[in-house]
């Protein structure tokens, strides 16, 4: 029923883990993400767990972009990249949306944090067409 590899699936999670790496880094936003939960490098803990729950969202988002690749029968770059934008603007931010509102996220902090899913979800979509 699915046609999926473990090789898709592991690069979709390292992609996703690369980005995560470089989106919440001071070259990019991780100096305005800290600010934006309050938080500063002293305070934000040991990163270990959270690393830990990162690798398997990581993994679980790119085994979930495999499946519904498999299921939709992504043919074409056009569609991988269709699949993406949905998966993102129609799933993604939506959820988050709603979270920030109820949580008082404040807008900063909700385009970051969409933002890295939305890309990230994204990204595996092509990669996974690639692979």
């Amino acid at each position: 029923m699915f046609d999926i590899n473990i090789l898709e699936i592991v690069a979709g999670a390292v992609v996703g883990m690369m980005l995560g790496a470089l989106w919440y880094s001071p070259l990019l936003f991780g100096n305005l993400w800290m600010k934006a939960i309050g938080k500063t490098p002293e305070t934000l803990g040991s990163s270990t767990g959270p690393m830990i729950g990162s690798m398997v969202a990581s993994l679980l988002s790119a085994i979930g972009v495999a499946l519904l690749s498999s299921l939709i029968d992504v043919q074409s770059l056009g569609q991988a990249i269709t699949l993406g934008l949905i998966l993102g603007f129609l799933i993604i931010f939506p959820a988050f949306l709603s979270d920030s509102l109820f949580c008082g996220w404040g807008t900063q902090l909700l385009l970051i944090q969409s933002g890295y899913r939305m890309l990230s979800v994204f990204l595996m979509s092509v990669v996974i067409y690639f692979v």
